[in-house]
């Protein structure tokens, strides 16, 4: 079994691949439809807006952070607080304490067992071009995290001379978890999403931005709603690799900017 094979199978037991498709699909829909250019509304705020709720609803599903007691009748009501009925009947159940928050440094994180995700928000369509080492110091460290079974000899084969040094300092430096990364990007005209997870690989020396990667937007996930409910339409016209197009009140022109790091 391969090292994706394993973490799709691990995360998918534990319900995290169903928890990060319903938080993203809810906090890219909740996003879009508040957005208002009347009210002054740009990218920078959409982008921001996108992350803050995508992490909300993490914690949510996840049971994470305040949500950590979700059978309580006060842990319930917040725990669906401001979710719309939709969201409410699609939720994941995922146990409470299969997946906890594992931060690497400000980066928010999530983990099961020994293994982290981070999220990374792209640009739409390039998720597979993603630039690590024009992100934080924390992505490139994860980015520089060696594989089970490398199939490239060297770490640094493809790097310019003059970045070795710092980035091999960078590679010495290992991680308390194997951490991995959840990229995700919107076009908020065709209103479509993506939402991948895999292995970052730092490829300042060009090529592509992953060791591997899994579409979690089409990968099956375990981990049934709290109540039966229709699935999150798709555009008749999508491929089957295609984005997921999600519904809202409006188009818009604009919205890859992002509060990550």
């Amino acid at each position: 079994m391969t090292e994706q094979q394993e973490v799709v199978a691990e995360f998918g037991a534990a319900g995290v691949l169903a928890g990060l498709r319903w938080a993203y699909l809810s906090a890219t829909t909740r996003a879009l439809e508040d957005f208002s250019e009347a009210d002054g509304h740009d990218a920078a705020w959409l982008g921001n807006t996108r992350f803050t709720l995508f992490r909300n609803r993490l914690d949510r599903v996840f049971h994470c952070e305040r949500y950590a007691a979700p059978e309580e009748d006060s842990g319930l009501d917040e725990l669906y607080a401001r979710l719309s009925g939709r969201d409410i009947d699609t939720m994941p159940r995922v146990a409470p304490g299969a997946v906890r928050r594992s931060n690497l440094n400000n980066s928010p994180g999530w983990a099961v067992g020994d293994r982290r995700f981070l999220l990374a928000a792209g640009e739409f369509g390039k998720l597979d071009e993603l630039s690590w080492a024009r992100r934080s110091t924390t992505k490139q460290r994860v980015a520089l995290q060696r594989e089970p079974h490398p199939a490239q000899p060297s770490l640094f084969e493809h790097f310019a001379e003059e970045e070795v040094g710092g980035l091999f300092a960078l590679a010495t430096r290992s991680l308390d978890l194997d951490t991995f990364v959840v990229a995700h990007s919107l076009d908020p005209v065709s209103r479509q999403a993506e939402l991948i997870l895999g292995r970052a690989r730092l490829n300042a020396g060009g090529g592509p931005a992953w060791t591997w990667r899994t579409d979690v937007l089409r990968t099956p996930a375990a981990g049934g709603s709290r109540r039966t409910a229709k699935p999150t339409p798709i555009a008749p016209d999508t491929a089957p690799d295609a984005p997921v197009r999600l519904r809202g009140r409006a188009e818009q022109r604009d919205g890859r900017a992002s509060g990550e790091r």
